[in-house]
């Protein structure tokens, strides 16, 4: 599976869901079962890519933003919500995560940045497929520590001065 594919994947989940990351990975799961193993391995495997480049302090504290705070186990869900929300989302947030101001139509606090459920497709779809649990991906772990700049996640003034647009439009 390629990266396009994966998008390919990650996007038609999304459309059919209208939005509910739940209902999104229910129909991630199903799509994933349509495949060889493998493959749902090699969809794993962008996956966690993905999440562990998202470990960053800057879409740590736009999630914050969002969120409205934001712990480990909350910023761990975000991660997937952003993957969950497509290529063009994800790579414009991962560059510059105020830019999440412009890219979410809407965003609502009870129903968006909460993708748990999808960082456990491919596994839930792997395991029906073959009865076992999904073998070690083989890839580089995430670093122990966010990277770039820590920033105070309870500054409100700190998270104002580095996201503003977000600030402006989901804080203010």
């Amino acid at each position: 599976m390629d990266e396009t594919e994966f998008w390919e994947l990650v996007d038609a989940a999304r459309e059919a869901a209208e939005g509910d990351p739940e209902e999104q990975a229910d129909l991630l799961v199903d799509r994933l079962l349509q495949l060889e193993p493998e493959m749902v391995l090699d969809f794993a495997r962008h996956f966690e890519a993905r999440y562990n480049r998202a470990y960053t302090w800057d879409l740590w504290g736009a999630a914050a933003v969002l969120l409205n705070g934001a712990g480990d186990d909350t910023f761990d869900f975000f991660r997937c919500w952003l993957i969950g929300q497509g290529r063009e989302v994800y790579e414009s947030a991962v560059h510059h995560p105020d830019a999440l101001a412009d890219l979410l139509e809407d965003f609502d606090e009870e129903l968006d940045g909460d993708g748990e459920e999808l960082g456990y497709a491919a596994d839930e779809a792997y395991e029906q497929l073959t009865g076992t649990v999904a073998p070690d991906l083989g890839i580089a772990p995430a670093p122990a520590e966010p990277e770039g700049t820590p920033i105070d996640l309870e500054s409100d003034p700190a998270l104002a001065e580095r996201y503003p647009k977000l600030w402006e439009r989901f804080r203010d």
